[in-house]
């Protein structure tokens, strides 16, 4: 990514009740004034399961604005999708997504410093909260999945800071490639891209793993 992007708000959850019971804080709302950011993300931002979210690998969502539009066109003009932190995201920002962004591309947010980590693999909280069936599949197929960053210098920021890129920073494979190479069984990565990735130490451990299973998979299909 080249140019920088202005945060219009930032934004922490709390633990609540999705309907059929399910707790979670996948739920997020603006917050006003700065805020710390630490090695286990935006302070007062809360993760019901702790198993699978939250930890320094996965300190800071981002689910871009721009998914909007294309998402009022899959499921119709929901209310969810007018408030910014409806997929989780602590980040709001526009004209950033999947394509422009890289695993390990570093950003300066107010006075920290993060890199992303992972492509954000969804699940069926998603579409409790929302009460639609097939997002799951529609992030899969679409590649629309937000990232996860890491915090190397823990900071402060505040609504109107801008998310600057670190020039020379990231693999050079955007999250979309990670994602599909990881996560979607249409895609057909190549063996030198997922070599690239398991191999590559910003990407998170989980993750390398992951790539590596089908990089073995996909020498083993070619013999």
């Amino acid at each position: 990514m080249n140019d920088a992007v202005v945060v219009t708000s930032l934004m922490t959850g709390r633990i609540a009740t999705l309907p059929g019971g399910k707790r979670t804080a996948i739920g997020k709302h603006p917050i006003s004034g700065p805020v710390a950011i630490t090695r286990l993300g935006l302070a007062g931002d809360q993760q019901a399961d702790k198993r699978h979210h939250g930890g320094p690998e996965m300190a800071v969502h981002l689910y871009p604005l721009a998914h909007d539009a294309w998402w009022r066109g899959q499921i119709g003009d929901h209310p969810l999708l007018d408030d910014p932190g409806a997929f989780g995201s602590n980040l709001a920002v526009e004209r950033i997504d999947e394509d422009s962004v890289c695993i390990g591309e570093r950003f300066r947010l107010g006075s920290a410093l993060l890199e992303v980590s992972q492509p954000r693999k969804p699940c069926a909280t998603i579409e409790q909260r929302f009460e639609r069936t097939g997002m799951v599949a529609a992030i899969v197929s679409s590649g629309r999945c937000g990232w996860y960053m890491r915090v190397i210098e823990e900071g402060r920021a505040a609504a109107g800071d801008a998310l600057v890129p670190v020039p020379g920073s990231g693999t050079g494979v955007t999250v979309r490639s990670a994602f599909a190479a990881a996560v979607d069984p249409a895609s057909e990565p190549s063996r030198a891209l997922l070599a690239e990735l398991a191999a590559a130490p910003a990407l998170a451990e989980e993750w390398r793993n992951r790539i590596a299973a089908r990089l073995v998979r996909v020498g083993n299909a070619s013999r």
